[in-house]
């Protein structure tokens, strides 16, 4: 899930890596972004339930990247992304990140023990596994965020542009998975294309899984 904006050169701070100690406050900016989140609203649909349980949940995907992969934040810490590098076949072995089979159940079960007896978090979490594709190494985007009142501003899309940069360099495609219309447009303008088949969530709004091969 992500919530990205466009960008505004030249008024923003700058970006680096986060560092673990920034957790806590990393956790609490994922859980106030994604509040309006429409896959989140399903998956927690009472309002102070989910403001309760967001840290916990988005915390599972920023201690994977932390451990796995890295988080980039702007020194404001009003947005921050997670990545994690999916490693195929041959690149499997050559650094962190997850394999084609040891990331997706750990993840769904962390998922799942996040908000015990809420079976929305487990099929979120097992359906968009299943339309992850994993023939190929990649970078993973799980989520992107700038903080309530700090979007619009380009802050999302500056933290997207560097990774995707790197991408680029270094001939490595990126994956993610938009959570609304709106972002799915915004993606589409960095590269972004859409897989051809969304994550449909019972009852509920749908994911639309999408790939971007690096540029020469």
């Amino acid at each position: 899930m992500s919530r990205v904006t466009t960008v505004l050169p030249g008024v923003l701070p700058g970006i680096r890596r986060a560092r673990k100690e920034e957790r806590e406050e990393i956790s609490r900016l994922l859980g106030e972004a994604f509040m309006a989140d429409p896959v989140s609203g399903w998956v927690f649909p009472d309002e102070e339930h989910r403001r309760t349980v967001h840290p916990r949940f988005f915390g599972v995907f920023l201690d994977a990247a932390l451990r796995d992969g890295w988080v980039d934040v702007l020194e404001d810490h009003s947005a921050a992304a997670l990545w994690l590098p999916v490693m195929v076949g041959e690149t499997a072995g050559a650094g962190a990140g997850h394999g084609e089979d040891d990331g997706h159940d750990e993840m769904t079960e962390a998922l799942a023990a996040a908000d015990p007896g809420n079976e929305r978090t487990r099929i979120v979490g097992e359906l968009t596994a299943l339309a992850h594709p994993m023939d190929r190494s990649h970078y993973y985007l799980p989520n992107i965020v700038a903080a309530p009142g700090r979007t619009g501003g380009g802050r999302g899309s500056a933290l997207l542009k560097a990774v995707l940069e790197r991408c680029d360099r270094e001939g490595m495609p990126a994956y993610l998975e938009a959570s609304n219309a709106r972002s799915k447009a915004l993606y589409e303008r960095h590269g972004f294309v859409f897989t051809g088949r969304t994550v449909d969530l019972p009852g509920g709004p749908p994911m639309w899984p999408m790939w971007r091969e690096p540029r020469g």
